[in-house]
C-alpha cells in the first residue's frame, strides 16, 4: 500500500492520475452522451465489483466535465486525460477547487486508514459547495466508495442529494449497492460496470507492466485489483494454502492452518487478509449455491449460516482488536468441520 495514497495497491496507478481505462467503453459513451445532451442526472451510482475501474472512470468523467464546462461544446466521446493540462494536473494533485474526493480518512493518531467514511468527511462536501457556489463552475464530488459511509455519513450525504446545488455532480461508487440506503440509491442513476473480459484485463495489466499468465486471469475474476493481490501480495499462495487445509487431514491440515494464519497475521497484512476474507466468503457461498442447485437445501442453509457466523465473528474481532491468528484458525476449523 502506498504511504501517500491510502488504499492504493502496490503496482496500481492512482485513479486520478491514470490516463487509461479498459473494458468500459459503453459506460464511457453513455456518460459522454448524457453530459452532452445537457440532461444528465446530478447523481450517478457507478456500481460493480471492486478493482474493475470504477474510480478511474469517475475521475476520467470528472476531467471531461471540468475540461469542457459547456455541455453543448463537449466532445461526443471521453478522451484520455492530458497529463499536461491544468485541469489534469489539479485533479491528480488533489488541488482542484471544483472536485472533491471523499474516501476513508487517515487517523492522525495511528496513521492508519479509518474503517469508515465519517460524517466529518461528508461535511467537507457542504463546505466545498459553499466555497464554490459563486464561481458558476461545475462542482463534482466523488464518493469512493459509498459502501464505506457509516450511518451518520450516509444520512448527511442524503440531505445534499435531496436538494443538490446547481451545476453539482455526484459520482457515487459502490462495490455492493444493495448495502446502501434505499433512499440514496433512489436518488442516483445506476450505471453498472461488469468485470473485465480477459482481453481488457490483459491490456490493463500490460498498462501496469504485468502479465496475466499463470492462471491469474481465472483467479482475478475480471478485476485488476484482484490480479494485483494475486501477483504482488502472494494471493496465489494464500489460495493454494487454503485449498491444502481442506485437501489434507490430521497434522498436515493443522500445519497448513497455522501457516496460513501466520501469513495473514503479520504486520502490513491487511490487504492480503481482506483478500483472504473475500475468498473465503466466495468459496462458502459458491458451495451453498451448488448445494441448493443439487437440491441439498439443508446443506445450503447450513453453509449460509456459517457464512453469516464468520462475517459476524470477523466484525467482532476487528472491533475489539482480538488476536487475528486465533480467529483465523478458529474459522478455518469451522469451515473444515462445520457443525450440523
Amino acid at each position: 500500500m502506498s504511504d501517500d495514497r491510502p488504499g492504493l495497491l502496490d503496482g496500481a496507478i492512482w485513479p486520478a492520475e491514470n490516463t487509461k481505462l479498459f473494458g468500459h467503453e459503453e459506460a464511457e459513451a453513455f456518460l459522454a452522451q448524457s453530459y452532452r445532451s445537457g440532461k444528465g442526472h446530478h447523481a450517478i451510482l457507478i456500481e460493480g465489483p471492486e478493482g474493475i475501474g470504477k474510480a478511474t472512470l469517475a475521475f476520467r468523467f470528472a476531467n471531461h466535465v471540468l475540461s469542457h464546462p459547456d455541455p453543448d461544446a463537449a466532445p461526443e466521446t471521453i478522451g484520455d486525460p492530458d497529463p499536461a493540462s491544468a485541469v489534469s494536473r489539479q485533479i491528480a494533485s488533489g488541488a482542484s477547487h471544483n472536485l472533491l474526493h471523499l474516501a476513508r480518512p487517515v487517523d492522525e493518531k495511528t496513521g492508519k486508514v479509518k474503517s469508515a467514511i465519517t460524517v466529518d468527511e461528508v461535511r467537507r462536501a457542504g463546505k466545498f459547495f459553499s466555497q464554490t457556489s459563486g464561481t458558476g463552475n461545475w462542482r463534482i464530488v466523488i464518493i469512493d466508495p459509498a459502501d464505506d459511509m457509516n450511518r451518520n455519513a450516509a444520512n448527511a450525504i442524503l440531505k445534499i442529494l435531496e436538494e443538490p446545488p446547481k451545476r453539482a455532480l455526484f459520482l457515487v461508487l459502490s462495490h455492493a449497492p444493495g448495502r446502501l440506503l434505499p433512499t440514496i440509491r433512489s436518488r442516483c442513476l445506476p450505471l453498472k460496470l461488469a468485470p473485465l473480459a480477459d482481453e481488457a484485463l490483459i491490456a490493463a495489466l500490460a498498462h501496469l507492466g504485468l502479465s496475466g499468465e499463470g492462471g491469474v486471469l481465472s483467479a482475478a475474476k475480471g478485476s485488476v485489483g484482484e490480479a494485483l493481490k494475486l501477483l504482488n501480495y502472494g494471493g496465489g499462495e494464500i489460495i493454494a494454502c487454503y485449498d491444502q487445509v481442506f485437501s489434507a487431514e490430521g497434522p498436515t491440515a493443522r500445519k497448513a492452518m497455522h501457516r496460513l494464519a501466520e501469513a495473514l497475521s503479520g504486520k502490513e497484512s491487511d490487504t492480503i487478509f481482506d483478500f483472504f476474507v473475500s475468498h473465503v466468503g466466495d468459496d462458502i457461498m459458491s458451495r451453498a449455491r451448488a448445494a441448493a442447485g443439487e437440491g441439498q437445501i439443508a446443506t445450503a442453509e447450513r453453509l449460509a449460516r456459517l457464512y453469516s457466523n464468520i462475517t459476524e465473528r470477523l466484525a467482532v474481532s476487528d472491533a475489539y482488536n482480538l488476536d487475528r491468528k486465533q480467529t483465523i484458525i478458529s474459522i478455518l476449523a469451522d469451515i473444515k468441520q462445520p457443525g450440523p
